[in-house]
């Protein structure tokens, strides 16, 4: 069936009421999709909203950036050029917070630097109690539940796009950050400072092309399949659709 956002923000009401009937822990909801997507701004919009509904809850963005492992370990398992494929991430350590976050239990998440472009070991995100859980990330169709078979997101949304938009969207966010990188010496990106305008799309190009769009085809479309619920956006970043498969 087909709706639009206000019936899913209606929807997912329901489910954090009867969550809340149903004992201790957060609504934990997963939004995922690929890279560039959209999906960190709209976990956001969807906490502000919630934040605003009667009962106040609290609610935290949780971002699974901080499961990659660090560059050091990848670069010894030459896993370097595939930084975002399900391989680069510490999924079971990524099931073990959603679980304990799903459960109320205090958990610490690492944070990711975009600066650094490398997982920042000390700066960690301490989650205690709270109401809902938004986890923003890729392949969170792996920690929908546990070995058991028992729900860790409650709710998991995929928000689709046309690969041309994807990738229109990934080089509009990467090419300022390779440039302003190159008046930062901590910048992941300032040793590329010796690149043209042209060399950056160039690169941007590359990157897209080996480790984006495989990851897209091979990895990230298969969450689609099992999401709970499908948002699709067109280039300006409006929804044109919201599929609810469950």
């Amino acid at each position: 069936m087909s709706s639009d956002i206000h019936d899913l923000l209606d929807r997912l009401r329901a489910r954090f009421i009867a969550r809340l009937e149903g004992g201790p822990g957060a609504y934990t909801i997963g939004v995922t999709g690929g890279v560039a997507v959209g999906k960190t701004t709209f976990a956001e919009f969807l906490a502000d909203q919630m934040r605003h509904w009667s009962a106040r809850p609290h609610v935290e963005i949780v971002s699974t950036d901080g499961f990659l492992h660090p560059n050091r370990i990848l670069a010894e398992r030459q896993l370097s050029y595939r930084k975002g494929f399900p391989e680069s991430y510490d999924l079971d350590a990524l099931t073990l917070a959603v679980a304990a976050i799903h459960a109320g239990r205090p958990v610490g998440v690492p944070r990711y630097s975009h600066v650094t472009y490398d997982v920042d070991l000390d700066n960690v995100h301490h989650i205690g109690r709270v109401d809902i859980a938004i986890i923003d990330g890729l392949h969170l169709g792996r920690a929908k539940q546990d070995a058991n078979g028992a729900r860790l997101l409650d709710t998991l949304i995929y928000l689709d796009a046309d690969e041309t938009d994807i990738e229109h969207w990934f080089r509009n966010r990467l090419f300022p950050l390779m440039v302003a990188g190159r008046d930062d010496p901590k910048s992941f990106y300032h040793s590329f400072r010796h690149l043209d305008e042209e060399a950056v799309l160039a690169f941007i190009q590359r990157v897209w092309g080996g480790i984006n769009i495989p990851n897209l085809r091979e990895h990230i479309i298969k969450d689609r399949d099992v999401a709970d619920v499908v948002v699709r956006k067109t280039r300006d970043h409006s929804v044109t659709g919201v599929t609810v498969n469950s």
